[in-house]
């Protein structure tokens, strides 16, 4: 399926977010792609960009060495969907993640994540990612 210019560029956006922002925990950094109004709509994290500085702040404090792996990425206009196998702590399953970004004047304006664990077993061979 093609792009249009404008959703590879939201799609390069939320590359870009994991990348600078998310993957390293690194708050110093969100101001470049967040928007100052930015809505959070996980309930760990407050609403706003400085929300989200105090989140990664905390999770670089507790979990420094954490991981983000993308797995997949869709755009569809200004939201971008993200599939994301997410360990906490090495050495542990980790959680199957869905973030959902919401793109506005080139910044992520809206979050939303649905997460779950990684079993140790299944019910099928699939994996879940």
């Amino acid at each position: 399926m093609a792009y249009s210019a404008a959703e590879e560029a939201n799609l390069a956006l939320v590359r870009e977010v994991y990348e600078l922002v998310l993957k390293p925990l690194d708050s110093a950094r969100v101001d470049e792609f967040f928007a100052p109004g930015y809505l959070q709509h996980n309930p760990m994290a407050a609403t706003g960009a400085q929300g989200l500085k105090d989140f990664l702040d905390w999770a670089k404090s507790t979990a420094p060495d954490a991981e983000h792996r993308v797995k997949r990425m869709f755009v569809d206009g200004d939201h971008v969907v993200a599939h994301v196998h997410v360990i906490i702590h090495p050495g542990e399953r980790g959680n199957a993640v869905i973030d959902i970004f919401r793109i506005e004047n080139g910044r992520v304006a809206e979050h939303w994540d649905a997460a779950q664990p990684v079993p140790a077993d299944s019910a099928n061979a699939n994996g879940m990612f």
